[in-house]
């Protein structure tokens, strides 16, 4: 993917308006992942890349009103999907590039990803910004409703041996962008990798 955002806005743009209706059946597979995650009440979490802002509730449910939900996107048609959808109401919503977040360092517990490694124009680089806000000792959850092997059939296409999202790609792509792989799981129903920000 080239450094250009322009075409993943634009992708996202045309279909922000009907994203939550062409994937109505994700909510307890999202509410599942955030649950694995361990947040406690009162922890600090970032939705990144979060669209419409499907994990927001589900992340709010786990820090509770004393924590921080925050929601960061790319697209500022998905934002105001999420705002329809009333979930700006579960985490403060904010346009901004995951590569550059403007976040403090350390500043976090844990970070949400779902779908969002296949858009990070250069992956090792984008993964150590995501360390770079979270406390060492802190979670980064990967995450897709749907496994790679059913999302490569549902787009039409073969899983190829270069995919990021494969473990032995995955795990040393972590490893050397400040994260620890703890936890692996990709089968149809979804894709959750855990990690755990090294110190």
């Amino acid at each position: 993917m080239s450094d250009d955002h322009t075409h993943v806005q634009e992708f996202f743009t045309a279909r922000a308006a009907d994203w939550d209706r062409r994937f109505p059946d994700d909510g307890p597979a999202y509410a599942s992942a955030v649950g694995e995650i361990g947040l406690r009440e009162g922890d600090r979490v970032l939705d990144a890349g979060c669209g419409t802002g499907r994990a927001l509730t589900p992340l709010r449910a786990a820090v509770g009103r004393s924590g921080v939900v925050v929601g960061a996107d790319l697209t500022p048609a998905m934002l105001e999907a999420a705002v329809r959808a009333g979930r700006d109401r579960d985490g403060q919503l904010v346009v901004a590039d995951v590569a550059a977040l403007p976040l403090r360092s350390e500043s976090l517990d844990a970070v949400f990803a779902a779908g969002l490694i296949a858009h990070l124009p250069r992956p090792a680089e984008n993964l150590w910004e995501l360390a770079r806000v979270v406390r060492p000792g802190g979670t980064l959850a990967l995450f897709h409703p749907i496994g790679r092997a059913a999302l490569a059939a549902r787009q039409g296409r073969q899983i190829t041996p270069e995919d990021q999202r494969a473990e032995p790609n995955l795990r040393p792509l972590l490893a050397g962008s400040g994260w620890r792989l703890t936890s692996y799981a990709d089968d149809d129903a979804r894709f959750l990798a855990l990690a755990v920000r090294e110190g």
